[in-house]
């Protein structure tokens, strides 16, 4: 993508644009990285990293470098990427290759080219919600303006990230109670049973099978389908 100098103002005004744009979490932190990467120039590769069961994990990339990158750090358990994620809530390394902090990181990042990188939290209400990433493979030294759009932006990422994700659980809240209703009167009709028993049939019979309740109603809405 093409890199754009834009002020602080503008940059966030093309993140909430394209975050506007986004129908769902996922096409909204795609978003996310390919509007930072044209709001910062020094950094042309972006990611967010989101942690999922304990573990970090990258969710959207603007190259394939920060996917392997991200990736090694998870590994290594050290990196700016890791830092942000649990220790501080930015983590500069600009330049990289006087970094000491973690040498086997650094190591495998000098060899990819990158010279500079930052790690950025993200929060949303008190919560973690991930961490922006940003390298650089052509500035060892990034300005103070540059680094101050990289966390405008990560707040703001996040709060609006953080109302994204709300949304589409509530959604798929939404989505899960309408599957269990149409089951719930499958039941009712094949057994001739009142709703609150046919509800308690599917219970009992997710329990017994140690299946999630949704996903028996989907396959029982299935095979009456087919």
């Amino acid at each position: 993508m093409e890199h754009t100098d834009l002020s602080a103002a503008a940059a966030l005004a093309l993140t909430t644009e394209r975050l506007d744009e986004s129908a769902s979490t996922a096409e909204a932190l795609e978003a996310v990285v390919h509007a930072t990467a044209s709001s910062v120039p020094e950094f042309e590769h972006v990611s967010i990293s989101l942690r999922r069961g304990g573990a970090l994990e990258t969710r959207a990339g603007t190259s394939a470098l920060v996917w392997e990158l991200d990736q090694v750090q998870y590994d290594l358990g050290e990196g700016p990427c890791v830092e942000a994620a649990e220790a501080e809530p930015v983590v500069e390394s600009t330049p990289l290759r006087h970094e000491q902090r973690w040498p086997a990181y650094v190591r495998t990042a000098l060899a990819r080219g990158v010279q500079a990188q930052v790690g950025i939290r993200l929060f949303s209400r008190g919560r973690h919600v991930g961490g922006l990433n940003l390298y650089s493979t052509s500035h060892d030294v990034i300005g103070a303006e540059s680094l101050e759009t990289a966390r405008l932006l990560a707040r703001h990422v996040a709060l609006v990230l953080g109302h994204a994700q709300e949304a589409e659980q509530l959604t798929q809240a939404l989505e899960t109670r309408t599957v269990i209703g149409q089951a719930t009167g499958i039941v009712m009709e094949r057994f001739g049973l009142d709703a609150e028993r046919a509800f308690a049939f599917l219970t009992r019979a997710s329990s017994t099978g140690n299946v999630k309740l949704r996903d028996l109603a989907q396959e029982l809405i299935r095979s009456t389908s087919r």
